[in-house]
């Protein structure tokens, strides 16, 4: 009798293991933050004095890479590329110029609901005192001009927001929280105009299958959601009909992801299944942890996710000396690298 109780005991404990590692393997490797978003431009000095000059980013490095590790990372043959980082309060963003091979052009055309569009949020403290001064350097407009979101949407209204390009074409956005929205240092103001980065918008197919990607993968948490339309929001993205569901997604530290389902229209074009690195709307998401080795069995067992040739080993000029580059299910790229190293 005492001889069944123990091996029923054990077959218990047995299970309990089993059951463990089997939740275990199954809950994501969480990335540890967001850490910086590569654009790319095709004139480094051209792009570094907009930067700077306009917006008020600060360089803090600038670095050329090529060879055989940096090609199998980015999975472009002959890749050689020039680097600069650029800081603006806590965030940072990457410009990426592309000396060799030469890519495709971002189409003239590109509009905001096409799903290659990627943007970074600008947190100003004065929408008009930031508007006035992109009309003093005469960018490009996106929006007809800043829109303030309507206060019936309660996690958007009083927002004000506004889109324009840079000398790429590349989309960015200049944004103003109300109090009570945002995190609260975008309150704390302390005289700057331009304050930091608070996310990068995606424009996605489907936001289920981007949350299995992001959220069940990667480990980026939910942070909120909204529906978005209205004559406000139209002009915002330039978009007749406009009809946003957005949900945005952060990880312990960084800027958020936002994902930009439109609902309506849904006559965006798909990011080219042939892109890579070398193209100018390969933008990507650098995103930092313990291990991202870690995390290639389970995106590896997901079509076309992979871009590099493993996670792969290089030397630690941009910061990070292990690195795995990945596409989400439309084709925006995720570049997951080992805690960054100075």
């Amino acid at each position: 009798m005492r001889t069944r109780s123990w091996a029923a005991a054990l077959l218990a404990l047995l299970w309990c293991l089993l059951l463990s590692a089997r939740v275990s393997a199954a809950a994501p490797v969480a990335v540890t933050a967001v850490d910086s978003v590569g654009i790319p431009v095709t004139d480094l000095e051209r792009s570094v004095r907009f930067y700077s000059e306009v917006l008020q980013f600060r360089k803090v490095a600038e670095t050329e890479i090529a060879g055989d590790r940096w090609e199998h990372l980015y999975g472009v043959f002959g890749l050689r590329l020039r680097v600069a980082r650029m800081q603006l309060g806590r965030e940072s963003i990457e410009l990426m110029q592309v000396l060799a091979p030469r890519g495709r052009p971002l189409p003239p055309d590109t509009h905001s609901n096409d799903r290659w569009f990627q943007h970074v949020a600008i947190i100003v403290s004065d929408m008009s005192r930031a508007y006035a001064r992109l009309r003093e350097y005469r960018v490009e407009h996106a929006s007809s001009g800043p829109q303030r979101l309507p206060d019936w949407n309660p996690n958007a209204g009083g927002i004000e927001a506004f889109y324009f390009r840079d000398p790429d074409g590349n989309h960015l956005e200049v944004l103003q929280f109300p109090p009570g929205k945002g995190e609260p240092r975008w309150q704390q103001r302390d005289g700057q105009l331009f304050l930091g980065i608070d996310h990068t918008a995606i424009v996605v197919a489907d936001t289920d299958a981007s949350l299995a990607f992001y959220r069940d993968r990667l480990g980026l948490r939910v942070a909120g959601s909204s529906e978005n339309y209205g004559t406000e929001q139209e002009h915002l993205n330039n978009v007749f009909g406009a009809r946003l569901r957005i949900t945005a997604l952060r990880a312990a530290s960084g800027p958020g992801v936002e994902l930009l389902e439109y609902l309506a229209p849904r006559t965006g074009r798909p990011i080219p299944v042939d892109s890579d690195a070398s193209d100018r709307w390969f933008w990507q998401i650098r995103m930092l942890d313990q291990e991202p080795a870690a995390l290639e069995p389970a995106l590896r067992s997901d079509r076309r996710t992979i871009v590099s040739g493993g996670t792969i080993d290089v030397e630690p000029v941009l910061g990070y000396s292990r690195g795995l580059l990945v596409r989400d299910p439309d084709g925006h790229a995720s570049l997951l690298t080992r805690a960054r190293e100075n």
